[in-house]
């Protein structure tokens, strides 16, 4: 209040002469004379303020630009430097020979705490005390916790993911309707890529919680097939046609046989089992020729496949 002062002089000083002009003056000269005792008073007012607005506020007013300055500094050099740091570290954790996972998770872990450090250094430059910018960090963590406890729980998850390694990033795995290679585990969802390259994200909380089929694990998988031939068809030259396509397969594993079996006598079928072992990582293209080559094969050796027919019978009456 005190830096009002010089207005309310000024204003008592204004009224009271003009209270005295008004008393003395009984003229009629007495209006043209408030008049100019008016205008001057307004003109020194005027010449007051303009000067008391300039010596108390270009100094506020350059303090705010000089923090603004700084603020921009420390955001766009923090930044630089935050990803320097996480640069640095998943180089020494290269070559200390950790997983690209874990990697992954500690330079986001990293990163993270690395703006949360810059942000209080901008509160603080922008005036925060360290007692507010303490109130402000715990009452903000209050909030941020109860309304982030599934987040919590997903940030919990991806840990227990790193920790237990159930799959890891270039995994083919599959979660109830849910299946592709993983692309990223981050600290709360996991990314996965399908075959048809959709990206779908998955809370890690879910992946914890439920059963996850990791198709990738051991490197190789037993590819089936089941194939269908008429009862009259020779059963002997099917068998030894299968075996041959599957040996011949360029993405069968040698280690492992190639197996074919009668699987089922049905009502117009005797079905036959194929099982290959291939490279997990060629699994669909290994199926899909493999179906094909089937065909084709049968069709040159005179193999029969059945397909359901219904045969109608009219007896005249």
């Amino acid at each position: 209040m005190k830096s009002f002062n010089w207005f309310n002089d000024l204003s008592s000083i204004l009224t009271q002469d003009l209270a005295t002009a008004a008393v003395e003056e009984t003229e009629p000269e007495s209006m043209e004379f408030l008049a100019n005792e008016l205008g001057d008073k307004v003109e020194k007012l005027s010449q007051i303020s303009w000067k008391e607005m300039f010596e108390r506020y270009v100094p506020v007013v350059c303090d705010y630009l000089l923090r603004i300055a700084l603020v921009l500094v420390i955001f766009f050099g923090g930044r630089k430097l935050i990803k320097k740091i996480v640069s640095l570290c998943d180089q020494a954790l290269k070559r200390h020979g950790m997983e690209v996972t874990v990697r992954r998770f500690f330079c986001n872990v990293i990163n993270a705490l690395g703006y949360i450090c810059m942000l209080g250094i901008l509160l603080q430059t922008v005036g925060l005390t360290a007692t507010s910018l303490t109130a402000l960090v715990a009452s903000a963590g209050v909030a941020v916790g109860l309304a982030l406890q599934g987040s919590l729980s997903n940030f919990a998850g991806g840990v227990l993911i790193l920790l237990m390694k159930p799959f890891v990033i270039g995994d083919y795995i599959v979660q109830g309707n849910t299946e592709g290679t993983v692309k990223e585990i981050g600290l709360v969802y996991t990314e996965l890529i399908t075959a048809d390259n959709r990206l779908i994200v998955i809370p890690n909380g879910t992946l914890i919680d439920s059963s996850i089929v990791n198709v990738t694990a051991t490197g190789k998988r037993r590819l089936e097939l089941s194939v269908g031939i008429g009862y009259k068809s020779d059963l002997k030259k099917a068998k030894e046609v299968l075996i041959r396509l599957g040996e011949n397969d360029p993405a069968r594993d040698p280690e492992n046989p190639v197996n074919v079996f009668v699987s089922e006598l049905a009502e117009s079928s005797v079905n036959l089992g194929l099982h290959v072992w291939v490279s997990s990582s060629e699994y669909w293209n290994a199926k899909w020729r493999l179906t094909e080559n089937i065909k084709m094969a049968f069709d040159e050796e005179g193999i029969e496949i059945p397909f359901k027919q219904v045969e109608i019978s009219v007896t005249k009456m």
